[in-house]
Protein backbone atom coordinates (compact mmCIF):
# COMPACT_ATOMS: atom_id res chain seq x y z
CA UNK A 1 0.00 0.00 0.00
CA UNK A 2 1.37 3.60 -0.55
CA UNK A 3 0.36 6.92 0.89
CA UNK A 4 0.57 10.16 -1.12
CA UNK A 5 0.31 13.45 0.88
CA UNK A 6 0.20 16.31 -0.23
CA UNK A 7 0.68 19.46 2.45
CA UNK A 8 -1.51 22.93 2.86
CA UNK A 9 -3.83 25.02 4.23
CA UNK A 10 -8.04 23.52 3.43
CA UNK A 11 -9.57 26.89 3.76
CA UNK A 12 -10.62 28.87 -0.14
CA UNK A 13 -8.51 31.73 0.71
CA UNK A 14 -5.22 29.58 0.98
CA UNK A 15 -6.10 27.52 -2.43
CA UNK A 16 -3.32 29.38 -4.89
CA UNK A 17 -1.12 30.23 -2.56
CA UNK A 18 2.81 28.47 -2.10
CA UNK A 19 1.78 27.30 1.21
CA UNK A 20 -0.94 24.71 -0.82
CA UNK A 21 1.62 23.90 -3.93
CA UNK A 22 1.62 20.16 -2.35
CA UNK A 23 -2.58 20.21 -2.28
CA UNK A 24 -2.16 21.75 -6.11
CA UNK A 25 0.18 18.58 -6.76
CA UNK A 26 -1.48 15.89 -5.35
CA UNK A 27 -4.81 17.26 -7.01
CA UNK A 28 -3.04 17.23 -10.63
CA UNK A 29 -1.89 13.68 -9.34
CA UNK A 30 -5.39 12.31 -8.64
CA UNK A 31 -6.73 14.04 -11.75
CA UNK A 32 -4.10 12.28 -14.10
CA UNK A 33 -5.21 9.18 -12.04
CA UNK A 34 -8.59 9.30 -13.07
CA UNK A 35 -10.16 9.48 -8.99
CA UNK A 36 -11.55 12.01 -6.79
CA UNK A 37 -10.71 13.06 -3.32
CA UNK A 38 -14.47 12.01 -2.37
CA UNK A 39 -13.72 10.60 1.16
CA UNK A 40 -12.60 11.88 4.50
CA UNK A 41 -10.74 9.56 6.89
CA UNK A 42 -8.27 9.95 9.74
CA UNK A 43 -8.95 14.24 9.37
CA UNK A 44 -7.64 14.45 5.72
CA UNK A 45 -9.76 14.42 1.99
CA UNK A 46 -8.87 11.27 0.20
CA UNK A 47 -8.92 9.80 -2.77
CA UNK A 48 -8.46 5.62 -3.45
CA UNK A 49 -7.76 3.67 -5.82
CA UNK A 50 -6.33 0.49 -6.79
CA UNK A 51 -2.70 -0.31 -8.76
CA UNK A 52 -2.70 -3.71 -9.82
CA UNK A 53 -3.20 -5.30 -6.84
CA UNK A 54 -1.93 -2.58 -4.40
CA UNK A 55 -4.47 -0.03 -2.72
CA UNK A 56 -3.30 3.77 -2.96
CA UNK A 57 -4.15 7.01 -0.73
CA UNK A 58 -4.04 9.44 -1.50
CA UNK A 59 -4.49 12.41 1.11
CA UNK A 60 -4.70 16.17 1.78
CA UNK A 61 -4.36 17.03 5.59
CA UNK A 62 -7.12 19.12 6.87
CA UNK A 63 -5.42 19.95 9.94
CA UNK A 64 -3.61 22.72 8.69
CA UNK A 65 -0.33 22.81 7.77
CA UNK A 66 1.06 23.33 11.30
CA UNK A 67 -0.78 20.66 12.37
CA UNK A 68 0.25 18.00 8.87
CA UNK A 69 1.91 15.51 11.32
CA UNK A 70 -1.29 14.40 12.89
CA UNK A 71 -3.80 13.54 10.36
CA UNK A 72 -0.53 11.61 8.17
CA UNK A 73 0.75 9.60 11.35
CA UNK A 74 -3.17 8.90 11.68
CA UNK A 75 -3.32 7.92 8.00
CA UNK A 76 -0.07 5.34 8.39
CA UNK A 77 -1.33 4.00 11.52
CA UNK A 78 -5.08 3.05 10.39
CA UNK A 79 -3.58 1.96 7.17
CA UNK A 80 -0.26 0.18 7.85
CA UNK A 81 1.97 1.78 5.69
CA UNK A 82 5.26 1.47 5.60
CA UNK A 83 7.14 4.93 5.90
CA UNK A 84 9.14 4.06 2.52
CA UNK A 85 6.20 3.71 0.79
CA UNK A 86 4.57 7.54 1.75
CA UNK A 87 5.61 10.07 -0.51
CA UNK A 88 5.00 13.70 1.26
CA UNK A 89 4.68 16.57 -1.40
CA UNK A 90 5.21 20.16 -0.32
CA UNK A 91 6.49 23.42 -0.68
CA UNK A 92 10.21 24.48 0.05
CA UNK A 93 11.35 28.17 0.62
CA UNK A 94 15.17 26.58 0.69
CA UNK A 95 14.55 26.16 -2.70
CA UNK A 96 14.40 28.80 -5.77
CA UNK A 97 10.92 28.95 -7.47
CA UNK A 98 10.20 26.27 -9.81
CA UNK A 99 12.66 23.98 -8.88
CA UNK A 100 11.85 20.28 -7.47
CA UNK A 101 13.91 18.05 -5.61
CA UNK A 102 12.63 14.36 -4.80
CA UNK A 103 15.32 12.65 -1.75
CA UNK A 104 14.53 9.52 0.04
CA UNK A 105 14.53 11.20 3.99
CA UNK A 106 15.83 14.21 5.23
CA UNK A 107 15.14 17.13 7.73
CA UNK A 108 12.05 19.75 8.15
CA UNK A 109 14.16 22.30 7.02
CA UNK A 110 12.35 25.68 7.80
CA UNK A 111 8.66 23.81 7.03
CA UNK A 112 6.78 23.74 10.03
CA UNK A 113 4.38 21.57 8.18
CA UNK A 114 7.42 18.64 7.35
CA UNK A 115 8.53 19.43 11.84
CA UNK A 116 4.84 18.22 12.28
CA UNK A 117 5.37 15.61 10.93
CA UNK A 118 8.53 14.58 12.09
CA UNK A 119 7.33 15.22 15.14
CA UNK A 120 4.55 13.00 15.28
CA UNK A 121 5.88 9.95 13.29
CA UNK A 122 9.81 10.56 15.40
CA UNK A 123 11.92 10.38 12.07
CA UNK A 124 12.20 11.64 8.54
CA UNK A 125 12.76 8.19 6.81
CA UNK A 126 9.95 8.92 3.92
CA UNK A 127 10.56 10.02 0.18
CA UNK A 128 9.67 13.25 -0.43
CA UNK A 129 8.98 16.06 -3.06
CA UNK A 130 9.89 19.59 -2.58
CA UNK A 131 8.92 22.21 -4.93
CA UNK A 132 10.72 25.53 -4.74
CA UNK A 133 9.26 28.93 -4.13
CA UNK A 134 11.85 31.23 -2.86
CA UNK A 135 12.04 34.32 -5.13
CA UNK A 136 15.19 35.22 -7.17
CA UNK A 137 14.52 38.79 -6.57
CA UNK A 138 14.85 40.03 -3.14
CA UNK A 139 11.89 40.54 -0.80
CA UNK A 140 11.25 42.41 2.20
CA UNK A 141 8.12 40.46 3.50
CA UNK A 142 8.44 38.35 6.21
CA UNK A 143 8.80 34.41 5.27
CA UNK A 144 5.52 34.20 7.12
CA UNK A 145 3.61 36.10 5.01
CA UNK A 146 5.47 35.05 1.93
CA UNK A 147 4.42 31.53 2.18
CA UNK A 148 0.82 32.55 2.49
CA UNK A 149 0.90 35.03 -0.02
CA UNK A 150 -0.60 34.43 -3.88
CA UNK A 151 1.34 33.55 -6.84
CA UNK A 152 1.77 35.98 -9.22
CA UNK A 153 0.23 35.89 -12.75
CA UNK A 154 3.56 36.48 -14.21
CA UNK A 155 4.95 33.51 -11.89
CA UNK A 156 2.06 31.03 -13.26
CA UNK A 157 3.65 29.01 -15.77
CA UNK A 158 6.65 28.31 -13.46
CA UNK A 159 4.78 27.29 -11.07
CA UNK A 160 2.25 24.91 -13.02
CA UNK A 161 5.39 23.53 -14.94
CA UNK A 162 6.51 22.63 -11.15
CA UNK A 163 3.24 21.19 -10.18
CA UNK A 164 2.65 19.21 -13.08
CA UNK A 165 6.34 17.36 -12.58
CA UNK A 166 5.66 16.47 -9.04
CA UNK A 167 2.64 15.36 -9.77
CA UNK A 168 4.22 12.44 -12.32
CA UNK A 169 6.62 11.80 -9.73
CA UNK A 170 3.98 10.94 -7.61
CA UNK A 171 2.27 8.77 -10.25
CA UNK A 172 5.19 7.14 -11.28
CA UNK A 173 6.18 6.30 -7.47
CA UNK A 174 2.52 4.91 -7.16
CA UNK A 175 2.89 2.77 -10.59
CA UNK A 176 5.67 1.40 -8.45
CA UNK A 177 8.65 2.89 -10.39
CA UNK A 178 12.06 2.82 -7.80
CA UNK A 179 12.46 6.06 -5.76
CA UNK A 180 16.27 6.32 -7.54
CA UNK A 181 14.43 6.20 -10.85
CA UNK A 182 12.09 8.58 -10.07
CA UNK A 183 14.51 11.12 -8.77
CA UNK A 184 16.86 10.43 -11.98
CA UNK A 185 13.45 11.33 -13.96
CA UNK A 186 12.10 14.24 -12.21
CA UNK A 187 14.30 15.94 -10.04
CA UNK A 188 15.05 19.84 -11.85
CA UNK A 189 16.70 22.97 -11.00
CA UNK A 190 14.83 26.11 -11.51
Amino acid sequence: MKLIVGLGNPDDKYKNTFHNLGFMSVDKAAEKLGVSFNKEKCRAAVAELKVGAEKVIIAKPLTYMNNSGESVRELISFFKINPADVLVIYDDYDLFKGAVRIRESGSAGTHNGMRSILEHLGHGNFPRVRIGFKPTEKTQIPLIDYVLSGIKEEDKLTFNKAIETAANAACDFIKGETLQNVMQKYNTKA
